[in-house]
């Protein structure tokens, strides 16, 4: 049997890309008829509530010691490495369902509280860390979260074994969902080299990230570094200082020792070579995500975008000619400041013609509002059109990008902006004036343009979502993404994709990285308008203007999804990369004292 285990955060709970990765994967068609087992591994956040519900609402506990829980054979195994760690297991299945490929499928799930973790052992695998692989733990002991993944790794192993996984001759593959999966790849290799091969799925590169958001030039510095760095061999730690203080980067970097990588999009390739030299000659594969491919008729789009049209009538008093969306999570890699930039843009071109266009921009950095206070605050002040500070509305993140929101809407005639700090997309969620009939797929099948010009963005499945259903997608070119969508139109253009590259505007004068790092926000700003007014023309210009331009989108659109399809990206790149890992020869290494 293939067996793959894969370690994340979101084993349980769909919190990001990573869940969606998980969805889209596990219930692929290509994927689940070449893997026969899949296990999800990770750490058990709260004791509270009740036992029945630790794997959610579609999971089945069949073991938990926190519970009294003991509905399966392996309980007695399991009991043995709780008093070996002095960790809690909880042990189940889920329920995975996609509608669009009608598959099902049931992974098993490993969560480990280890709160109160045997400080011994934890001390010898850190020391083993060290030894083996240079990873000075001592720096990060203080942060919970670099501790808690280093706590499950030995025991999820053994709980691994318990379960019979590896089933058979063969190695099973442990793909580290980013750094938190780390510490248990490495435990894998240093105590059970021929039963595992590991895989670091890299959905970013944490380092880069952090670095790229908190410089003022943000991926107009970074990338531009990363470009003459790569030409006079320079690392990153060489270009911006000693990144060993951030907990992330020794296990990013230890990505290296992993029999492959995968890396969501093509600028994490070089990423990785950016953070360590060593990875020139380590072998990196693609692993882009998943598009959904699902075919809607040119009535089905137009019925979206008219419910759209009407919700927007009821809260502007008028029905835009086009619609425009940006769904995403509140962050500042989104880079939602230059959706303001490019409607400034598109106001005087919109005008000339007596055209109208509105951008609903969804997106909140905190869970859900109620019912209750949605209707309360809809009835007290019109929201979502106004909006006040404090709960439960703007928290200090969507306050601060609602006041560019009201400072273009006070200028602009012909182009406006919605801001909608709530997920999901119904009348019971965003209010009475939205139409009875509206759901969540309407933002996406009815929307003319997407918009997602992040300043980091590994790939970026929110802003391509629209794409199947014949929506133009606007994103930077270093998105993932966009390299999904060339690699599938066949390394040429296509009229359903925008890319926008802040990084080589001609309005940008750098001789060399010291150039770089001397670019300032008011150097960006520039940089950023003169840039918008080129995304505006092109914008304008591809609008498709008549039913019949709209069918052509959706029919491109479609065609296009399918080949960034789950069942593409298994079949193409994921399935492939396990295999190259598997293929690879274990490495020893000297066995642990503690027994």
């Amino acid at each position: 049997m293939k067996s793959v285990v894969h370690v994340t955060h979101e084993a349980v709970q769909k919190i990001g890309g990573i869940g969606a990765v998980l969805h889209g994967l596990l219930t692929s068609k290509a994927y689940s008829e070449e893997i026969d087992r899949d296990i999800l591994v990770g750490p058990l956040f709260s004791t509270d509530g009740p036992g029945h519900l630790r794997l959610g609402a579609d999971g089945e506990v069949l073991y938990s010691s926190i519970d009294g829980i003991v509905r399966h054979p392996f309980g007695h195994a399991f009991a043995e490495i709780e008093r070996k760690y002095h960790v809690n297991i909880v042990y189940g299945r889920k329920a995975f369902f996609d509608s669009i490929t009608g598959i099902r499928a049931y992974p098993e799930v490993l969560l480990f509280n280890v709160n109160h973790y045997d400080q011994q052992r934890i001390n010898l695998f850190k020391f083993r860390l060290f030894q083996e692989f240079g990873i000075e733990s001592s720096k990060y002991e203080y942060i919970w979260d670099y501790e808690q993944y280093c706590r499950i790794a030995e025991p999820a192993l053994e709980a691994l074994h318990a379960i019979g996984c590896p089933d058979g001759p063969d190695p099973a593959v442990i793909l580290s969902h980013e750094y938190m999966g780390m510490p248990t790849a490495l435990a894998a290799m240093l105590n059970n080299p021929e039963r595992f091969r590991t895989v670091f799925y890299a959905h970013e590169v944490a380092p880069m990230r952090r670095i790229v958001e908190s410089h003022a030039g943000h991926d107009i510095t970074f990338y531009n570094a990363l470009e003459l760095a790569h030409k006079q061999k320079l690392n990153v730690n060489d270009v911006f200082g000693p990144q060993d203080h951030f907990y992330k980067y020794p296990l990013v970097d230890a990505a290296r020792h992993c029999d492959n990588i995968f890396a969501v999009g093509d600028y994490i390739v070089r990423e990785f070579r950016f953070l360590n030299q060593a990875f020139e000659s380590r072998n990196i594969d693609l692993a882009y995500n998943g598009v959904p491919a699902l075919k809607i008729s040119l009535a089905d789009k137009l019925a979206s975008r008219r419910r759209l049209q009407r919700y927007i009538g009821k809260l502007l008093g008028f029905e835009p000619d086009y619609v425009f969306t940006h769904v995403t999570r509140m962050v500042l890699s989104k880079g939602l400041w230059r959706d303001i930039r490019v409607m400034e843009q598109l106001e005087t071109r919109l005008a000339r013609e007596h055209k109208r266009a509105v951008l609903l921009v969804l997106s909140t950095e905190t869970s859900a509002r109620r019912t209750d206070d949605v209707m309360n605050m809809e009835r007290d002040y019109r929201w979502p059109v106004a909006h006040r500070e404090g709960y439960p509305d703007l928290t200090g993140g969507e306050a601060a990008f609602y006041a560019g929101v009201q400072e273009f809407n006070a200028r602009s005639c012909a182009a406006k902006v919605i801001y909608i700090n709530q997920f999901g997309f119904t009348r019971q969620t965003c209010g009475q004036r939205m139409p009875a009939d509206m759901d969540f797929m309407d933002i996406r099948q009815g929307s003319d343009l997407e918009f997602g010009q992040s300043i980091y963005e590994p790939f970026g499945i929110a802003q391509v979502e629209p794409i199947s259903f014949g929506g133009i997608c606007l994103f930077t070119s270093l998105c993932g993404c966009a390299g999904f969508a060339r690699h599938a139109a066949g390394n040429g253009p296509t009229p359903n994709v925008i890319e926008a590259d802040y990084t080589v505007a001609p309005e940008l004068k750098i001789a060399n990285i010291k150039d770089c790092l001397a670019i300032t926000r008011e150097t960006r700003d520039a940089i950023e308008t003169a840039t918008a007014a080129r995304l505006a023309d092109e914008i304008h210009r591809r609008l498709p203007a008549t039913d019949k331009q709209i069918d052509e989108f959706l029919q491109r659109g479609y065609a296009l999804a399918e080949k960034m399809s789950w069942d593409a990206v298994a079949r193409h790149y994921v399935l492939p990369g396990i295999a190259r890992a598997l293929a690879k020869q274990p490495r020893h290494h000297q066995q642990p004292v503690l027994v």
